[in-house]
């Protein structure tokens, strides 16, 4: 019979596109030269290889035995939840620090009065890690910008729509975009995510359509980040405008009128159950109750959500 485990050691193998990957995202402790042996030890018990090292790709064999136990081994938190019921549930989320420090706490204790023995672990993480946690199903459910199309298997449901927004140094003559498109070219420092992530491309775009080049100077990783910097006089910040938010002394906002707003949705994988249902509802309910905020945002037929 085949050793259960080595199958399960091949299926993150498999899953994760090699042996190095796999011991990074195993639940648990194992080291890269067990994970190796084991591996041998079943294609030996068949007698054929199951993939190639380098690059990796599944053989033919290592293909089929993939199906076979795929289903199994990603159907189990599901089975765990059903036998548990409203016992213990645990759900995985994802976000960026916003989001994770200032709505989902409210939010995870209205979810404890419907599931009392809620257990729950929060991943701070903005795209494109988001779409790898998605994607390798670490996560369970992810409040993210939406970045074109997503993968078949994804669910996501609108929550808001962020306009862009110039962070100034409150000492700055500079009083409107109008002022910076003016300058050939402009020489203030941009302070900004990098330039992989949707909101940096989505001003790219904007100012393409306007025929002026100004990228990214100062890469930080969190919108926070920016604030702080532009704040101390660093230069300027590129942002977006958030339902109620009291920016810091020494910085002064810009409106960007004309640019195209970045979209907030939450986003899972396969069948809601009933726990990541009531999730969503809660984050609709959130959302609904922010865009009441006097604040320039675009409220969607789902409501809206805060970055």
């Amino acid at each position: 019979m085949l050793n259960i485990h080595h199958l399960e050691l091949f299926y993150f193998v498999a899953r994760h596109g090699g042996i190095t990957e796999a011991v990074r995202h195993m639940p648990y402790g194992i080291q890269q030269p067990a994970v190796s042996g084991q591996i041998i030890a079943l294609e030996e018990s068949l007698g054929k290889p199951l993939f190639r090292r380098r690059p990796f790709q599944l053989t033919p064999a290592g293909d089929s035995l993939f199906q076979f136990v795929r289903p199994f081994f990603e159907n189990l938190d599901s089975v765990e939840a059903r036998l548990r019921g409203n016992s213990g549930r645990l759900i995985r989320i994802a976000a960026s620090s916003p989001v994770l420090k200032s709505h989902l706490p409210t939010i995870l204790m209205s979810l404890k009065q419907e599931y009392p023995d809620l257990r729950f672990t929060l991943h701070e993480a903005v795209q494109p890690e988001i779409d790898i946690l998605l994607r390798n199903r670490e996560i369970d459910l992810a409040v993210t910008i939406l970045d074109g199309p997503s993968d078949s298997d994804l669910t996501s449901e609108k929550l808001i729509e962020l306009s862009l927004l110039l962070l100034a140094p409150a000492k700055s003559k500079i009083k409107s975009a109008e002022d910076l498109w003016r300058m050939d070219p402009i020489s203030e420092p941009l302070i900004g995510l990098p330039e992989r992530q949707p909101l940096v491309k989505q001003f790219a775009s904007g100012l393409q359509k306007r025929g002026i080049t100004w990228r990214v100077r100062i890469e930080v990783t969190t919108i926070e980040l920016i604030e702080v910097y532009v704040s101390q006089g660093f230069g300027f910040g590129l942002t977006v405008a958030i339902p109620g938010q009291k920016h810091r002394a020494g910085v002064r906002p810009i409106p960007l009128p004309g640019f195209d707003p970045i979209q907030i949705a939450a986003v899972w994988r396969g069948d809601p159950d009933p726990l990541l249902k009531a999730l969503v509802s809660a984050l609709r309910n959130a959302a609904t109750a922010l865009s009441l905020l006097d604040v320039p945002v675009k409220r969607l037929s789902h409501g809206s959500f805060n970055l």
